[in-house]
C-alpha cells in the first residue's frame, strides 16, 4: 500500500485543518494511501526537515496543509532530492495563491483533500535561488544555501507586505490585515536601484518592484500574469520601473481590468528561464519568496521545469477569472480620477519622490 504523510501547521486557518483531520485522513485512506500526520512546531524549518525525512523514508505522497509559507517549506524539503514524492496541498492561509493556481478549494480543507480522488496531477515548475553575501575581501561574493520557491519571488517596497504583517494580525483579521499594511506601505513607496539580467535582455536603473512568477496567481490576483504556464520552464518577469503613487494605482487598475497592464510603458513584461538581480548601491534589496522574507539580493533565479508533481483540479484549471466587488470598486475610483484629469485626490507622495 502507498504511504502519505500530512505535514500541517496546527495554527493555520483558525485551526480548521486540525479540526477536520480525521475526515481528511479518511479521504487519503480512500484514495489508497496509508496516511500519517506531522504537526509543525515553532522550530526553524520544521516542515522542511520533516518533508526531507519523509521523502527519504520512501513516502509516496507528501501533503502540505497550511499557508503558502508551509507549502514553500515542504517544497524546499523535497526539491533538492533526486527522488521526489508527489505533493498535494490543503490550503489554510490568508491568500492561498498556490491553491488558487491549482484550483483547489481555499475555504474547505476537506474539499481540498478530496481532489486526490480525481487522480489528476500536473508537473509544476519550481524556482531555484542562489543568493550571495559580501565576503571578507573587497568584491568577494560568498554563496549562500540554495533555496526554492513554487509561486512568486518579489522585491521592492510592496513586496515586503506579506512578511511585514504580524502573524497574529493575519490570524485575527485575515486579508484585511494585508489591506491595512498595504495602504501604509504605499505612502512610503521607494524605488531601489538594481541591474536585472534575463534571457534576452538587461534592465539597469531605478525600479519600484520586480515580480518573478511561476503561476497566474500572485498576491491574490489571477490577472497579474494572464498568460502564465505552470510547466513550460519559463518564469514571467515583471519589472515596474520607477513609478509614483499615481502610476502604481493605474497599473493596479489595469491588472484588475484583465491584464491590460502588460502594455503599460512603466512595465517590462518578459518570459525567461533565468534571472540575475544585483544591487547598484549599498541599499539592501529584500526579496520576498512565496510570501516570506527570503534574504537580500544579489540573487540568481533558475526555473526547474516540471520539477515536482502536484495533485491538481485539472477539470477547473481553465475556468474564467472573475472580478470581485472590491476589485470593481477600486477600478471605478481610478477611472473617476482619470476622468478628472489627474491624481489630486490621492495621498501626497513622500518628499523624496515628488520629482518623479
Amino acid at each position: 500500500m502507498k504511504r502519505a504523510r500530512i505535514i500541517y501547521n496546527p495554527s493555520s486557518g483558525r485551526e480548521m485543518v486540525k479540526r477536520d483531520m480525521l475526515d481528511i485522513l479518511n479521504v487519503y485512506e480512500q484514495a489508497g494511501y496509508e496516511t500519517s500526520t506531522f504537526a509543525t512546531t515553532p522550530a526553524p524549518m520544521s516542515a522542511q526537515n520533516e518533508a526531507t525525512r519523509a521523502a527519504k523514508a520512501g513516502f509516496d505522497l507528501i501533503v502540505a496543509a497550511g499557508g503558502d509559507g508551509t507549502i514553500n517549506e515542504v517544497v524546499n524539503g523535497i526539491a533538492p532530492l533526486e527522488k521526489r514524492p508527489m505533493m498535494a496541498i490543503i490550503p489554510a492561509g490568508t491568500t492561498n495563491d498556490y491553491a488558487r493556481a491549482l484550483k483547489v478549494s481555499r475555504d474547505d480543507p476537506l474539499e481540498a483533500a478530496k481532489v486526490i480522488l480525481k487522480k489528476q496531477t500536473v508537473k509544476m515548475d519550481i524556482g531555484k535561488i542562489q543568493a550571495f553575501k559580501t565576503g571578507e575581501k573587497e568584491g568577494q561574493l560568498v554563496k549562500q544555501p540554495v533555496r526554492y520557491f513554487m509561486n512568486i519571488a518579489a522585491l521592492g517596497t510592496l513586496s515586503e507586505l506579506t512578511y511585514a504583517v504580524p502573524s497574529v494580525m493575519k490570524s485575527l483579521y485575515g486579508y484585511l490585515a494585508y489591506l491595512v499594511k498595504g495602504a501604509e506601505l504605499l505612502t512610503r513607496l521607494k524605488p531601489v536601484s538594481a541591474k536585472v539580467t534575463y534571457d534576452d535582455g538587461v534592465y539597469e536603473g531605478d525600479i519600484s518592484m520586480v515580480f518573478l512568477a511561476l503561476t497566474n496567481s500572485v498576491a491574490g490576483f489571477e490577472t497579474i500574469v494572464p498568460d502564465a504556464k505552470l510547466d513550460d520552464g519559463q518564469f514571467t518577469l515583471l519589472i515596474v520601473k520607477k513609478s509614483n503613487l499615481w502610476q502604481i494605482a493605474q497599473l493596479v487598475s489595469q491588472v484588475l481590468k484583465g491584464g491590460a497592464h502588460v502594455h503599460n510603458p512603466q512595465l517590462i513584461y518578459k518570459k525567461t528561464s533565468k534571472v540575475n538581480i544585483e544591487p547598484l548601491n549599498d541599499d539592501p534589496i529584500k526579496v520576498n519568496l512565496d510570501g516570506e522574507y527570503g534574504g537580500d539580493a544579489p540573487m540568481t533565479f533558475e526555473n526547474l521545469k516540471q520539477h515536482i508533481e502536484f495533485v491538481a483540479n485539472i477539470d477547473e484549471m481553465n475556468t474564467d477569472v472573475t472580478t470581485t466587488k472590491i476589485q470593481e470598486q477600486f477600478v471605478e475610483q481610478v477611472e473617476k480620477l482619470e476622468a478628472k484629469g489627474g491624481h489630486d485626490d490621492l495621498p501626497e507622495e513622500p518628499a523624496e519622490q515628488a520629482d518623479q
